[in-house]
């Protein structure tokens, strides 16, 4: 699955060969670091929360000891101080971030979970990270590159179903990456006894994958153990699965801690610290102890003199200065236009080719996308064949697929992600709201996630209630994710060539499948002229305006995808039967809502009425509609919505004509409103 040619190089692992001081010291600077955050916390000057690895440092000090700390990528959970501190040796920027200074290493958007520095990424969402972490093992794995992904997780986190999408991935592409679990017997507060059924190494050996279990008790051992391992993973190209069987001392999350007081201490007198410090005699341990602790309070002195954290930007402005404005000049925009004789599947089939033929960093990944069968609605048909390296067919692992293409992303590969319905978003939105969203802006703008997710919704197929829903508005406010409709008066291909290559944030593409056998439509109707609207801001998606010839409109219709067909069919009878003028909007990117073009066409006509084919309550109409009102605060302007019924699709044909919007309940609307 070779792609690039770089060769392979040969790594060093300094740390492994630290004297015992140094291991001790090492040790001690997560001790006194976390410790001095719980006291912190009791005064007053750590907001929010911290979860501290108090008794576990040796997992941290001898996996990460064990990599090329200047190429090799880390990625852990809540749990991440001690990981974070071996990697990065920035107890400042850490200590910074969690008491929410400007000068954290996110400047303070992350706290205590959420950090990121170089190759070294954590999150707080259980088990979500996993199929991150094994995307980019994936791409780095497609360029030969010996770059090795590690992802530390707890034994709590083996509830989550996503961990298992993420190792049956691993295994079955043979991705060079080490997962680590740190086994501290407790998920939280509950023995892992209780939440753990059957035998651990045997969950990880039936995908296939090796598996070794031992005490984090000796940190020179376990080092030259986690190095061998480091290499047998980095030269063999398949993942590895090291359990490490530790213990938790202090509180779960600051002072919560509800164990048997007798259980701890018992522990505690097999603290991996305590008798390494025995080892090395009282006077030289005391001694380095108290350069930690010195160390330590003068960079918390230093951090409390720095200033707090603030937001002072926009994550769309942001990004947007990233944007090559050249490559979304007016001409490539007047490119939009569809050919009437194209189909939406041809016209979103050819531009793929043409994608994958121009940019190696380009991928698909996806369920069923192999010829000959090429996708669910053959939109991806013929790609496998020409292009075999990158068109990755995957699991049901909607969740999985999303994760793994956002590590790809981090990693420099631009993924399309196939997801088979639109319905099934649903079981990939932890990794679309908390991952791929989020990096970003919580990360502080250090990675970029240019992940396009294309999927088809809608009804009008008779596929029922889980194969035929507009979920979208599920997605239309989470911010940082870019929200795209196709419809036959864009030119498909042109928004999705947008999103894939210029677009830097993670776009969800919306494509009903009613469209996919329907001709593009590049002439207005009768007595109608039309043009795209180019926003002042240069956005990469413009919008569709259907305007009477005359100019003279009665009434703004806001709708888009597969409903615009039937507003423009019910604008040309209304017109015909009533004389009544209709001026048609309809925008390409629902979220972030462009909301000028909407607001001068109201401007004109002085009512508004949204059509979308999703549930009415709590979406994109709602959001059109609220946006105008306070856009127009000294005039009334009379808003209405037609929706589909508050019910999930029926199968049935004439039930589910019964529940979507038609062009008659359309007309019927603006007669209506009109009056």
């Amino acid at each position: 699955m070779s792609v690039y040619s770089k060769k392979e190089e040969e790594f060093i692992y300094p740390c492994v060969e630290s004297s015992l001081e140094e291991l001790v010291s090492k040790m001690e600077l997560i001790r006194v670091v976390e410790e001095r955050l719980l006291e912190l916390f009791s005064e007053g000057k750590v907001f929010g929360t911290t979860h501290t690895c108090i008794g576990q440092e040796v997992c941290a000090v001898s996996v990460i000891g064990a990599l090329n700390l200047q190429k090799d990528i880390v990625f852990s959970s809540h749990r991440c101080h001690g990981h974070f501190l071996m990697y990065s040796d920035n107890p400042t920027g850490l200590i910074a971030e969690i008491m929410g200074r400007q000068t954290g290493v996110c400047s303070g958007r992350g706290g205590s979970q959420h950090l990121c520095y170089r190759n070294f990424f954590s999150n707080g969402v259980q088990g979500g990270i996993l199929p991150v972490a094994t995307g980019t093992a994936l791409a780095e794995k497609v360029r030969c590159s010996g770059v090795l992904t590690v992802c530390f997780l707890g034994d709590g986190t083996l509830g989550e179903g996503v961990v298992y999408e993420a190792l049956n991935m691993a295994s079955l592409w043979d991705v060079p990456i080490l997962f680590v679990l740190e086994h501290n017997r407790y998920a939280q507060s509950t023995p892992t006894a209780l939440t753990t059924a059957g035998s651990i190494e045997m969950r990880v050996k039936a995908f296939g994958i090796d598996c070794d279990r031992r005490a984090a008790d000796d940190p020179q051992a376990l080092g030259l153990h986690m190095a061998a391992v480091a290499d047998r993973v980095r030269s063999g190209g398949r993942p590895f699965f090291q359990i490490l069987d530790t213990y938790r001392l202090a509180a779960h999350s600051k002072g919560d801690d509800d164990r048997d007081p007798k259980e701890i201490e018992n522990f505690r007198k097999h603290d991996p610290l305590s008798l390494l410090r025995k080892q090395i005699g009282k006077k030289r341990s005391d001694a380095i102890r108290k350069q930690v602790q010195f160390k330590v309070s003068e960079i918390i002195a230093q951090v409390e003199q720095e200033p707090f954290a603030i937001v002072d930007g926009d994550l769309e402005d942001e990004l947007f200065r990233k944007v090559n404005a050249s490559e979304i000049s007016k001409s490539e925009l007047r490119q939009n236009k569809g050919q009437s004789s194209e189909l939406v599947v041809q016209n979103l089939n050819t531009t793929l080719h043409s994608l994958f033929e121009e940019n190696e960093s380009i991928f698909l990944v996806g369920e069923d996308v192999l010829d000959p069968y090429g996708g669910a609605f053959k939109v991806s048909r013929g790609l496998s064949s020409k292009f075999p390296e990158r068109i990755i067919t995957s699991p049901i692992s909607e969740a999985g697929i999303v994760g793994l293409g956002c590590g790809m992303s981090m990693r420099g590969c631009r993924p399309i992600l196939e997801i088979m319905f639109g319905d099934f978003l649903t079981l990939a939105a932890d990794q679309i709201v908390n991952h791929l969203a989020k990096f970003h802006w919580m990360y502080n703008g250090q990675v970029n996630t240019p992940v396009v997710i294309r999927t088809p919704v809608g009804g009008g197929r008779g596929y029922g209630p889980t194969h035929s829903q507009c979920l979208e508005k599920m997605f239309l406010g989470i911010p940082g994710l870019v929200v795209v409709a196709i419809s036959l008066r864009h030119n498909p291909g042109y928004l999705l060539r947008q999103a894939v290559l210029h677009d830097l944030r993670p776009v969800l593409f919306i494509e009903q499948k009613v469209l996919y056998p329907k001709k593009l439509h590049a002439n207005p109707p009768d007595g109608f002229i039309c043009k795209f609207h180019e926003s002042e801001d240069h956005s990469l998606y413009p919008t569709w305006i259907c305007s009477p010839v005359n100019g003279n409109a009665e009434m703004t219709i806001v709708t888009y995808g597969a409903m615009t067909e039937i507003v423009v069919e019910a604008m040309e009878k209304i017109f015909e039967e009533e004389e009544l003028l209709i001026e048609c909007v309809v925008p390409s990117q629902l979220a972030p809502l462009r909301i000028d073009p909407i607001q001068k066409s109201v401007q004109r006509t002085g009512r508004l009425l949204v059509v979308e084919e999703g549930t009415g309550p709590w979406g994109f109409g709602t959001q059109v509609v609220s946006s105008i009102v306070e856009c127009f605060k000294d005039r009334f302007v009379p808003c209405g919505r037609v929706a589909s019924c508050h019910l999930p699709i029926p199968n049935a044909r004439s039930a589910e004509e019964q529940v979507l919007p038609n062009v008659m309940k359309v007309m019927e609307a603006i007669r209506n409103f009109a009056v």
